[in-house]
């Protein structure tokens, strides 16, 4: 490594500790305005095209949880990951044929968002001998570019997850239109927090709803008052993202 190269890593370093700092004070901000300890919301680090050194120094200073949005490089980075105290997921959207990259390697697949994706989980779980926790994602803006769900489409995705060997349902994820007015992202929060709360009541086999996963560097906090228990953020914690050139 260069001098240069070094000095760049160590002010990388420097930055996220102090991102850190303020994405902490403001997750505890949010918690307490909805009712809610620091400590029952937590953190996910999105860490696309972040460096292996920058992820495990924020590992380092207490980050539990981290996510890959491609199989790609999540598989060039797994085995230099501190995983020993920090969980690994996959938060991207999931080809059919990328699962068996996955399966045995992630705790939690974030991004099932149909019955063909579930059941290939399910498929390649058995045959590893493993269950593979999931989210469901949902389509809360309808977006038709948009991986997920559609609302109306998520109790019929949800009782054949639920139905499968190999995974079990631990919640649900969703990403707003990005650059709707604050109104109209704050009631998508909302409106996907009714669903999770409603899901939860109804106590179903192999469905936990113990994580809804929403929120990310622009709006997170809004995502916690609205309820997430769970927030997933890249750019605000590691800076702009630089993506290798061709």
């Amino acid at each position: 490594m260069t001098e240069k190269s070094s000095n760049e890593l160590e002010q990388r370093f420097r930055d996220v500790e102090e991102n850190l700092k303020v994405i902490r004070e403001k997750m505890a901000e949010a918690a307490a305005a909805s009712g809610r300890r620091p400590e029952d919301i937590t953190l996910l680090a999105a860490t696309k095209t972040v460096p292996v050194e920058v992820v495990n120094h924020s590992i380092g200073l207490g980050v539990r949880r981290i996510g890959e949005n491609r199989v790609q490089e999540l598989l060039g980075k797994y085995d230099s990951y501190r995983l020993e105290h920090c969980s690994l997921h996959f938060i991207g959207h999931l080809q059919l044929n990328k699962v068996k990259y996955l399966v045995g390697k992630v705790s939690l697949i974030e991004s099932v968002d149909s019955e063909k994706l579930a059941k290939q989980i399910s498929r390649l779980s058995e045959k590893n001998n493993t269950v593979t926790d999931i989210l469901l994602e949902v389509n809360i803006g309808r977006e038709p570019n948009k991986s997920g769900v559609l609302p109306e489409k998520l109790p019929e995705l949800l009782e054949y997850a639920a139905s499968l060997p190999g995974v079990r349902v631990r919640g649900l994820m969703a990403i707003p239109p990005a650059g709707a007015p604050a109104e109209e992202t704050r009631n998508y929060f909302l409106r996907m927090h009714r669903y999770f709360v409603d899901i939860k009541s109804k106590k179903i086999d192999n469905v936990a709803m113990d994580c809804l996963s929403m929120g990310m560097s622009a709006d997170y906090p809004e995502a916690i008052r609205a309820g997430a228990n769970q927030v997933r953020i890249g750019t605000a914690l590691y800076g702009p993202r630089v993506y290798p050139q061709n």
